[in-house]
């Protein structure tokens, strides 16, 4: 149960709040920033006051129950009335508690997604194709914006690797959970006896981080630039554009050579370098935090194998939440893609609430 104090004081604050945002005498630079407060908490501050007179409404239909006078027909439309309250008490605690979780900052950043083939060789980079495929449909269904970072072909017209980042509205917060070893069963088309072969490619999703999320000291970067390559060791191109940017204190290195430009080549590397080290440093104080509970449901460790794409039974498995939707070509097509992430949000915010008991 959460104490009456919290919830008074997250209701003083509203009304503090509105208060300040109304006054001539706010600080501009602060406005920004309180305002989105304001609107946080204007979401919830109904429950917040209904929650508030619980033990008042509760109070009153229980002493028209326990009144000998009531006649009948009044203590059964009490008795209705407090079963209905005492449901939606269970129902508003629920949405004050997933409120006053704590906030992951990260949520509302955009992302920065790593798709890499894994073991399976071709039909591994022809899976890791089809993966980049959903999420650019995903990504266009919700008009969310994809752009290439880097991309590295295999030769079966897979990929062994891409690199994109994605922006909109609350795109971390939608894809983190897509973080780990995505596993395929299939007959390959190189298969002649019609054998299923089990392939696998890795997903990372990163929350892009800007550069006042994180200061990178100059120093501490050391940049190689280098002539760029192409398949077979080929020059793809005359001048020294391709650039490796090092982090000397963490030893994360990143290698950028799509552009002609050796600028924009640094300017892409940074990008995911900053996402990585961002990521780093957020991963090691959610260590921190959790070492004394586990949860279902990581968003990091890229070994942990998430999710099973079965094309000859048509299905596809999270194993982290047991869910199984039997519309693999819909959910590649990115149509009933919500369907999981909103089972895997739930599933999580369960395990968080659990937590705080």
């Amino acid at each position: 149960m959460i104490p009456l104090k919290t919830i008074e004081e997250l209701i003083d604050k509203h009304s503090a709040l509105e208060k300040e945002l109304s006054s001539e005498e706010i600080d501009k630079k602060l406005f920004a920033e309180k305002s989105k407060e304001y609107s946080d908490i204007n979401e919830i501050i109904d429950v917040a006051k209904k929650h508030i007179s619980f033990e008042k409404d509760k109070q009153e239909l229980e002493k028209i129950l326990n009144d000998q006078t009531s006649d009948n027909e009044l203590k059964k439309m009490a008795e209705t009335e407090l079963a209905d309250l005492n449901l939606q008490y269970e129902i508003d605690e629920k949405k004050l508690k997933l409120f006053l979780l704590p906030k992951d900052e990260a949520d509302k950043k955009n992302a920065i997604i790593e798709i890499r083939a894994g073991t399976g060789g071709l039909e591994a980079s022809l899976f890791a194709s089809d993966l980049f495929k959903m999420y650019e449909k995903v990504s266009h269904k919700k008009k969310w914006t994809l752009e290439l970072i880097s991309i590295s072909r295999s030769d079966a017209g897979g990929l062994k690797e891409v690199i994109a980042s994605i922006k909109g509205r609350n795109i971390y917060s939608t894809l983190k959970y897509e973080s780990g070893v995505h596993r395929v069963q299939r007959v390959p088309d190189t298969e002649t006896q019609g054998r299923v072969h089990t392939s696998a490619a890795t997903v990372a999703v990163l929350p892009e981080a800007e550069e006042v999320d994180l200061k990178i000291n100059d120093s501490d970067l050391r940049i190689d630039v280098f002539r760029a390559g192409g398949p077979g060791g080929q020059s793809v191109n005359t001048t020294d554009s391709a650039v490796r940017i090092t982090h000397i204190p963490t030893g994360l290195s990143v290698s950028q050579q799509d552009e002609k430009s050796q600028h924009k080549n640094k300017a892409k590397g940074m990008k995911i370098l900053r996402a990585r080290l961002y990521e780093l440093e957020r991963s090691r104080i959610e260590q921190e935090r959790s070492k004394d509970r586990k949860t279902k449901i990581g968003t990091g460790d890229r070994s942990e194998r998430i999710r099973t794409y079965n094309f000859p039974q048509g299905r596809v498995t999270d194993h982290r939440i047991n869910l199984t939707l039997h519309k693999l070509d819909e959910f590649l097509e990115g149509e009933v893609f919500d369907e999981m992430i909103e089972s895997l949000t739930l599933q999580a915010q369960e395990e968080s609430l659990s937590n705080l008991k």
